[in-house]
């Protein structure tokens, strides 16, 4: 089991707005690629439960808040963990930071329901049950150096 998963990203010119700051939509943008990267981590990969499983992680609610701006070339690390799972619902959560200067810059939730292909719900098959487990908090010397917060 994991307590995590990191992806880092860096921010391209077309994410910025004119004041040279990311645009705000792209970090659920990013909260993706951490979701596609936890589950690679957990050992399966997500299109192929879509495939093989008829089971589609649907997201039904997002939140992130805004800390300190990311601007074009920053090369950042987003931060994903699996906060709650349950047979139909699983939920993540975010934290995106600039690994150079260790400011965290901004954090986020996303709720999930189980659906099949025709968007109905069903429970998640037991291969993906067990292993989206949720974790006690990782140890304080295993976690990440960054502190501000």
């Amino acid at each position: 089991m994991i307590h995590y998963a990191d992806a880092a990203i860096r921010v391209r010119y077309a994410e910025t707005d004119q004041m040279g700051v990311v645009y705000y939509g792209n970090y659920f943008t990013w909260f993706e690629v951490g979701r596609a990267e936890f589950c690679r981590r957990l050992g399966f990969d997500y299109k192929r439960m879509e495939i093989e499983d008829d089971s589609f992680i649907v997201v039904v609610e997002a939140s992130c808040r805004y800390r300190r701006p990311a601007r074009y070339d920053d090369l950042l690390t987003v931060r994903t963990r699996l906060t709650e799972s349950r047979r139909r619902t699983i939920r993540f959560s975010y934290e995106i930071f600039n690994p150079s200067s260790s400011e965290q810059l901004a954090t986020g939730e996303t709720n999930h329901v189980i659906c099949d292909r025709q968007g109905q719900p069903k429970s998640l098959p037991e291969k993906y049950r067990k292993l989206f487990t949720v974790l006690p908090a990782e140890p304080a010397a295993h976690a990440h150096k960054h502190a501000k917060r």
